[in-house]
């Protein structure tokens, strides 16, 4: 585990200093008070700085590698991950892995992976004040779907204009449709909003008219 001693005028300001030369959050650590401040004689003579040891308990990075790590075993698969925190983001990449591998972990239009980032959120989280938002990602494969809707939605949306007919995409999930529609929000020729009921919403992409409906 990782400690550091810290003096300062007062508790507060030790603790705060220790914490971000640990980069963690009081969520994280273990305070120890080693010296009370002291004002001294009338306040200028033999005064004392306050005195703190931080250890971090409960490291984000740790028990999300541990957990995936496990995660890993049980499954049978292979593979190595790569953790970065970034204040209040928690980021992974899994690498090291095959094929075969990287298909069951991202599952049918990534939902496994969604359901793996969110159980590792779950146990990030616990027990926490201070929420960590996770992004897990396989090589790069988050990256690579959002380039491939992109070129879906400007292909459809220039079918859409050429039809002048609706289109409806397959089922996607929330961050999948929002990036459909943020890459035709400024199209002069079409409009897009989603409809359904979860886990089968979907976007529609329409010929503009002077209406717009609800996206999301």
């Amino acid at each position: 585990m990782k400690s550091v001693v810290k003096t300062a005028k007062t508790i507060d300001d030790a603790v705060k200093e220790a914490l971000l030369e640990l980069g963690a959050d009081r969520d994280d650590v273990f305070i120890k008070i080693l010296e009370e401040p002291s004002k001294g004689f009338l306040g200028l003579i033999g005064g004392k700085d306050a005195k703190v040891e931080v250890t971090v308990v409960n490291d984000p990075v740790e028990i999300a590698g541990n957990f995936l790590k496990m995660l890993f075993n049980k499954m049978k698969i292979k593979a190595s991950t790569s953790i970065r925190r970034d204040g209040k983001s928690l980021f992974i990449n899994i690498e090291d892995i095959s094929d075969r591998d990287m298909g069951i972990l991202i599952g049918k239009r990534g939902k496994t992976l969604d359901s793996v980032q969110y159980l590792v959120s779950l146990i990030v989280n616990k027990e926490r004040e201070n929420y960590i938002r996770v992004f897990l990602d396989i090589n790069n494969y988050r990256k690579k779907r959002e380039e491939t809707l992109i070129r879906l939605a400007e292909k459809m949306a220039f079918k859409v204009k050429r039809l002048r007919r609706d289109i409806k995409l397959e089922p996607m999930n929330p961050n999948e449709r929002r990036i459909i529609h943020s890459t035709l929000q400024n199209n002069p020729y079409v409009e897009t909003f989603s409809e359904g009921e979860e886990p089968f919403r979907r976007v529609v992409i329409s010929y503009k008219k002077e209406t717009s409906k609800t996206q999301y």
